[in-house]
């Protein structure tokens, strides 16, 4: 097809009624179903899908879609259906795919707000697809995403996902950027190294089988007390029958001082940051997952240096 669009366009005689070579389909694409998910696909395959519904109907409802978050699909799936990532229920409910939240938020005029564990009224909302762009080698989706309590505006987020072309064997980059504005009043965006930051949580079967093992730069240890402002970390996990791994890359632009938090045993793991914003100010956060199937490789630390080291040459 691509041959034949490209052929059309060069017999096309000037001043005729075609004036322009015929669009050529990308190998990505962004589907929406609309109160439900956005998905990105690769050649017809989800990559990616961005949970977005929003049911206040009933109190059950109300918990399964309070927040905004990406599962990341089994590339080993035939079906296309399975998730790597865990999404509502299981252990710890409120921990779903790829996150962002803060444990101890405080707004101006009303306090302390938990974004993590999403008590006491408090939501995440898509606003509306911002931006969205789709090539061969990538696609960019922005979405506008509402924080608010009973309703009420406590912050206003642009979170974007870049989605890079999958390995022969659908090892995934995927680039998020989470842009959050104190719309509110001034802001301190804080919590705790285990209740706060961009998060990866592993699908609910490693809660039973308690396969996560993690791997991080030589020397450096995660937690409190342990290695400050550590360049990424990363964990391997079972599911599916499956063995998987993830290397979270924490950009050198996040706040001095985060912390990782990386050895539960049910696999979620992140790093920790703090921000104080000005009513009106903006923050920009930026962390890279690289997902693969298999196990840790040989040299894994090498590697994952190396991954690093391009993440932070290509994103500023």
């Amino acid at each position: 097809m691509r041959l034949f669009c490209l052929l059309l366009a060069a017999l096309v005689v000037p001043g005729s009624a075609m004036l322009a070579t015929p669009a050529v389909a990308a190998d990505f694409a962004i589907q929406e179903e609309s109160g439900e998910h956005i998905d990105v696909l690769y050649k017809d395959r989800v990559v990616l899908r961005l949970m977005t519904a929003n049911d206040t109907s009933d109190d059950e409802s109300a918990q399964k879609t309070y927040k905004v978050y990406a599962h990341v699909m089994d590339p080993s799936d035939p079906d296309n259906q399975r998730t790597l990532t865990k999404g509502a229920g299981s252990k710890f409910t409120h921990h779903r795919g790829i996150f962002i939240e803060f444990s101890r938020a405080n707004v101006d005029g009303v306090g302390g707000v938990d974004t993590w564990h999403m008590k006491n009224g408090v939501r995440q909302q898509l606003g509306k697809i911002a931006k969205q762009e789709v090539g061969d080698d990538k696609a960019t989706l922005t979405v506008a995403v509402d924080w608010v309590k009973d309703d009420r505006p406590l912050l206003a987020e642009e979170r974007t996902f870049v989605v890079h072309k999958p390995e022969k064997n659908g090892a995934v980059l995927i680039d998020v950027m989470s842009k959050i504005t104190a719309t509110k009043g001034d802001t301190v965006l804080k919590g705790d190294p285990e209740h706060t930051g961009l998060q990866y949580r592993a699908h609910e079967e490693v809660v039973k089988n308690k396969s996560a093992k993690y791997l991080f730069p030589e020397g450096a240890k995660p937690g409190n007390g342990g290695t400050k402002d550590m360049p990424w970390a990363a964990m391997t996990y079972q599911a599916h029958d499956n063995d998987y791994y993830v290397q979270h890359m924490s950009h050198p632009s996040l706040p001095e001082g985060n912390i990782y938090s990386a050895y539960r045993d049910y696999g979620r793991f992140g790093a920790y940051f703090v921000k104080e914003l000005a009513k009106g100010e903006t923050a920009t956060f930026k962390v890279r997952f690289y997902v693969s199937p298999g196990k840790f490789p040989e040299d894994a630390v090498k590697a994952m240096n190396g991954r690093y080291e391009a993440y932070v040459t290509e994103v500023d």
